[in-house]
């Protein structure tokens, strides 16, 4: 198994990150490469789709508002994975202007080496979190 965690400071608050990212369909309002989501299943599954075409499909398979933090399954997508988990989590830091938003994930990799598969996932993750930083102080 292979993991990858990735974490930013973004000068707005907590709350309003959460209220932004915390949305298990909210993908296409801070995430450019992904530009819809649909959400199925009562809200738990999402059908994501990429810049190419493509399908991801994930399950959310824990969620906690009042700590700011969800975690979701992989069940169809392009990657080179199985039994992908991961975790999307704000944190408030001292004085209560500045979070600290942090994703990270667990992989086991199919035909690629552990260092490939984490390259990829660590990218999405720093980029993903640069596109939340842009989105929301510009």
């Amino acid at each position: 198994m292979a993991s990858t965690t990735v974490s930013l400071e973004i000068p707005v608050t907590a709350d309003r990150v959460w209220q932004l990212i915390g949305g298990f369909g909210n993908l296409p309002e801070w995430l450019p490469f992904i530009p819809g989501s649909e959400l199925s299943e009562g809200g738990r599954v999402r059908s994501l789709k990429n810049e190419d075409g493509g399908v991801i499909v994930e399950r959310l398979e824990a969620f906690d508002n009042k700590a700011r933090t969800y975690s979701y399954s992989i069940v169809e997508a392009p990657f080179p994975i199985t039994g992908y988990l991961s975790t999307l989590s704000v944190h408030e830091l001292p004085g209560g202007q500045t979070a600290r938003v942090e994703w990270s994930g667990t992989f086991t990799p199919v035909g690629v080496s552990d260092e490939e598969a984490v390259s990829l996932f660590h990218g999405i993750y720093t980029d993903g979190l640069a596109a939340l930083r842009q989105t929301l102080v510009g």
